[in-house]
């Protein structure tokens, strides 16, 4: 990456700090899901993501 690219990423990040948290954030999760969950962990993010879903669901309908 050059210096420029360097700087302009560092800039966006400053500018979008929420957004880059939340992309950092994703990455993460992914990243454990792909390469260190057990099979108990991937049962209970099943669960968190089906009451997530619910939440959204309901607070779209209600918007």
């Amino acid at each position: 990456m050059t210096k420029k690219q360097t700087v302009a990423n560092k800039k966006w990040q400053e500018k979008n700090k929420e957004h880059a948290k939340y992309l950092s954030d994703r990455s993460r999760a992914r990243s454990f899901i792909r390469n260190l969950a057990t099979l108990d962990d991937i049962e209970e993010f099943r669960e968190m993501l089906q009451i997530r879903e619910e939440e959204l669901k309901l607070k779209a309908t209600l918007e």
